[in-house]
């Protein structure tokens, strides 16, 4: 892998690190220890998600305009800001605001992650994006596992543990990636569709936002894992910091099952098929989890999530990148990131609020239903586009 790659995956390792002690306990943390509501605490990660949103869209035109090491730079320092303040002061309306800080400031940074990787090698093709993909569940599983247990002391050293980390990563940043503009105007790419001179950039546009319909739905089903399903966890009386340990299971599955899916990809070498075959194992996963009443269920149906997300997550900014025209790769990885983040916007509110009024039983079997989706987004988004064999081979 090119160097820069190297230092997106261990940039991109160290801040989910310092990201994870947080995002898996937030609403446990609000309803458990504040004593809210599950309605007002997906109510706040709305917001959060909300400013994710913002801040993919503004990153990835950033990225695109101007410059790829400032843009980064001024999410880094945003999210480093909040943490920092919420290490010191975590009440329920500070909680609140530098949640939704630190939701815009990584919103920021994610797209110019996907675009450098997409634009630094454009002949990985998937293998730039999933190794990204593999550094975010590798710091998934450091931070959930070190998490759960300082959780289980205090959940004052979270806030310090998260803030800490942020600054790391912002001097990371602030040292390695003083190059990356210059890096990102020699590598950017045209896609292969624009190379077909076939199509252009409206309709890959429209082909972007059917691809994406998909994708938040899939978004909304898996928020459930780090909030309604997180705090049933609780009620049904699994140990806060077993529930911690679905996380870590959940990263370094995805890190150690590398070779195995490689395997696979050489075999079943279409994007289309990773997402039509990770969206099958998605649903068995959440039948499974509806039945589960102790930790070892939810532990088999974490596994099994993670062998559908190994396959879905990587594909769907492969096909962005394949998708985005010459000068647009930022702002697409933007768009999908911004997807990604509404579902997770909408999953605990709505989540939250039908668990709320009726029980978790009647959300697992809207999710299963809601998740059948994907596959008709994922056979039609591609329809109004005639391609080449290169993007053939993408897609």
């Amino acid at each position: 892998m090119p160097r820069y790659i190297w230092l997106l995956v261990i940039a991109t390792t160290i801040s989910v690190t310092g990201g994870s002690f947080l995002w898996p306990l937030n609403t446990i943390y609000m309803h458990n220890e504040l004593g809210k509501s599950l309605a007002f605490a997906g109510f706040i990660l709305m917001f959060n998600q909300g400013a994710s949103i913002a801040g993919n869209l503004i990153g990835g035109i950033l990225f695109d305009r101007f410059s790829a090491y400032k843009t980064m730079l001024l999410g880094t320092v945003l999210s480093m800001s909040a943490s920092l303040i919420l290490s010191f002061n975590h009440d329920i309306v500070s909680y609140s605001i530098m949640l939704v800080l630190i939701g815009f400031g990584s919103g920021i940074t994610w797209p110019v992650m996907f675009a450098m990787a997409g634009s630094v090698w454009p002949e990985g093709g998937r293998r730039a994006f999933n190794a990204i993909y593999v550094a975010q569940n590798l710091g998934v599983a450091l931070g959930a596992t070190i998490g759960g247990f300082v959780a289980s002391i205090s959940f004052d050293y979270i806030f310090i543990a998260n803030a800490s980390l942020f600054a790391v990563f912002f001097i990371i940043v602030l040292i390695a990636f003083r190059g990356m503009d210059e890096e990102k105007n020699r590598n950017m790419h045209t896609s292969v569709i624009e190379q077909s001179g076939k199509i252009q950039d409206k309709s890959a546009f429209i082909a972007l936002i059917i691809l994406s319909a998909g994708f938040l739905v899939t978004w909304f089903a898996y928020s459930q894992w780090q909030s309604t399903i997180a705090s049933y966890t609780q009620d049904i009386g699994v140990p806060l910091e077993q529930y911690s340990s679905l996380w870590a299971i959940n990263g370094f599955l995805i890190v150690l099952g590398q070779p195995l899916l490689r395997l696979f990809t050489k075999r079943v070498t279409t994007t289309k098929s990773h997402i039509y075959i990770g969206m099958t194992i998605f649903i068995f996963s959440y039948v499974i989890a509806m039945y589960a009443e102790a930790f070892t269920m939810f532990a088999v149906a974490m596994v099994i999530l993670t062998i559908g997300e190994m396959l879905v997550w990587p594909a769907i900014p492969t096909l962005a990148n394949a998708l985005a025209p010459h000068g647009r790769a930022g702002f697409y990885q933007g768009f999908v990131n911004s997807v990604a983040a509404a579902g997770r916007m909408l999953g605990p509110f709505l989540g939250g609020v039908v668990v709320d009024l009726y029980n978790i039983k009647l959300l697992f079997f809207l999710l299963i239903a809601l998740l059948f989706i994907p596959f008709i987004t994922t056979k039609l988004f591609d329809r109004g586009i005639q391609k080449d064999e290169v993007s053939k081979q993408q897609i």
